[in-house]
């Protein structure tokens, strides 16, 4: 065989042997909208910002507390989970295809309803939602602790499953109160517009998306929407997460998170975000999300004794103890508490840029 001919077919071969690991990225499209009020079977728990200061006021204390101190590292290398606006294009764009590539990539099969490996994370979210968020003005403690353990799955699971190289993003939503539209997230070249009243989003990246998780508890095709309420993420202010971070008590500190800025950033986003069940269908969720493990993270980091301990009612009506179990349905096998209370520790090992 003539040396050019041999060079061209294994050209092509290369090329091929490439194309074969790239994620995918023909998301599914074509669902109709639902209206906004199928998305509102049971609201977020939301607090007024004097509420919130009346709960951190009046909370229990945990008892005394150790000398202020930054927790130290034990993983050698932990990696750094950045604000989203810090990030290049270049970050940006691998962290959307890797969540393209879940949504591309065919569900483990013990996920009823779901119809690719993306929405089987939303199956787990809406399965388990009565157990691991406080509801019906019955505060449950294991929110954050739950939540901190689940984006490690999903994070895991993108690295895992779909060669995602860097950590989770999050969103610095005090810094776009008020005006998430204005934040590049919800752009045509990312995730899409936030104002949509109802509306299927149409532009970015994740434009036309079918979903086949909820709304509620229930499964119905629809496409990903937004409603947009600058009078509620209005609320998201610097102001807010310092009224939870003064806290001394973590059940204290968990309630505050999840009713106000929690709370504040589902129900401004609105739409899938507002659903209580399956929120995880909008890949906005994961960005929130980072930010209230962050503002956990920060609270942590105030006192090197609260890594030790956790306290308050577990969805069972037992009070939660480091050996607590937290379950993932099996998206990664079931942990306990003490586990992931120390990200720096050497299970988790990550931290935030700031």
């Amino acid at each position: 065989m003539h040396i050019m001919t041999k060079l061209n077919l294994l050209a092509t071969c290369l090329a091929g042997a490439s194309a074969s690991v790239l994620p995918r990225t023909d998301i599914p499209t074509g669902a109709p909208a639902l209206p906004l009020s199928a998305f509102n079977t049971m609201p977020h728990q939301m607090f007024t910002p004097e509420q919130l200061v009346t709960l951190v006021n009046n909370g229990t204390q945990h008892g005394p507390e150790g000398d202020s101190q930054s927790i130290q590292a034990t993983c050698p290398s932990p990696r750094t989970r950045p604000e989203w606006h810090s990030t290049s294009d270049d970050f940006k764009q691998k962290f959307v295809d890797a969540i393209k590539c879940l949504f591309t990539s065919p569900s483990k099969g013990s996920y009823p309803g779901s119809r690719n490996r993306y929405e089987d994370f939303v199956q787990v979210h809406q399965t388990v939602a009565l157990n691991v968020h406080s509801h019906d003005n019955q505060f449950n403690a294991k929110f954050l602790v739950w939540h901190r353990a689940y984006l490690w799955a999903f994070e895991e699971t993108l690295r895992g499953e779909c060669g995602y190289t860097e950590s989770l993003p999050w969103f610095d939503e005090t810094k776009y109160s008020g005006r998430f539209s204005q934040s590049s997230i919800f752009s045509s070249k990312w995730l899409g517009a936030i104002n949509l009243h109802g509306a299927c989003v149409t532009d970015g990246q994740f434009a036309n998306l079918a979903l086949n998780i909820g709304p509620g508890s229930g499964n119905q095709y629809h496409c990903l929407t937004r409603n947009g309420d600058a009078s509620v993420t209005g609320l998201c202010t610097s102001a807010n997460v310092e009224t939870c971070q003064v806290a001394n008590d973590y059940q204290v500190f968990a309630n505050c998170e999840e009713s106000g800025i929690h709370g504040y950033g589902h129900i401004g986003t609105g739409g899938e975000m507002a659903d209580f069940f399956a929120s995880p269908n909008d890949p906005v969720f994961w960005l929130h999300h980072g930010m209230v493990d962050r503002h956990f993270r920060i609270w942590q980091n105030d006192d090197g004794n609260r890594v030790n301990y956790v306290n308050g009612p577990g969805p069972d009506g037992k009070t939660l103890t480091m050996d607590t179990m937290i379950y993932l349905n099996g998206l990664k096998p079931d942990l306990r508490i003490r586990d992931i209370m120390n990200t720096l520790g050497g299970f988790l090992c990550y931290r935030y840029d700031y």
